[in-house]
């Protein structure tokens, strides 16, 4: 595992037109997506849809960011993963504090708009990912690109679950649980792509 990331061996760099062509594809979907859950979490009052929300600027940004520094030398890359992955981990305590901070002022969420954005969204995220899976071992840059737009299916996945508890238990509980765990993962991302960012900029020349 941790070897896949500590070697010396050149990786996919993201030097070619159809990756900046995959790019430019999910920077729209997940642009497009932002928007609509930012407004769909502040309507149905749910935690765990604001945090999916924030999960798409994220990646929006982090695409944009790729797409800039493609072609550059790797040090200047690894310094943008690494970056990304500050900015990951940085997101991932805000959702993480919100989530608790919010534990005692949250009204319970619309299950209904939760599950309809959330369907929503996996199908977004699920046509990133597949667009991306090609690309998936890539330097540092470029695998910081598939885990952002795995992460969001897994959470669109978990936005579901948490539609379908909100809905049975009639409580916010399962929809914070859900935003907790959201940040969890983009802790454990972040972790991920700094550690292979710090060894690539180490073996830069």
């Amino acid at each position: 595992m941790a070897a896949g990331c500590c070697t010396n061996q050149p990786r996919f760099d993201g030097l070619s037109a159809a990756y900046r062509r995959a790019l430019w594809l999910v920077i729209a979907i997940n642009g497009g997506m932002f928007l609509t859950e930012a407004a769909a979490g502040s309507l149905a009052r749910s935690q765990a849809l604001q945090a999916d929300a924030l999960d798409f600027l994220a990646d929006t940004l982090t695409y944009g960011i790729s797409l800039l520094v493609i072609g550059l030398p790797l040090r200047v890359r690894a310094t943008a993963a690494l970056a990304k992955g500050l900015s990951l981990a940085a997101m991932g305590l805000w959702v993480l504090g919100s989530t608790f901070h919010r534990v005692l002022v949250l009204g319970l969420p619309d299950a209904e708009i939760m599950g309809g954005v959330g369907l929503a969204a996996l199908a977004a995220n699920v046509a990133s990912v597949l667009i991306l899976m090609r690309y998936r071992e890539g330097d540092a840059n470029v695998r910081s690109v598939w885990l952002c737009s795995r992460n969001d299916a897994i959470g669109n996945l978990a936005v579901i679950a948490a539609a379908g508890g909100v809905a049975l238990t009639g409580t916010a509980w399962p929809d914070l649980a859900v935003a907790a765990l959201m940040a969890g993962l983009f802790l454990w991302s972040a972790a991920r792509i700094l550690r292979q960012a710090i060894d690539e900029r180490r073996h830069a020349h």
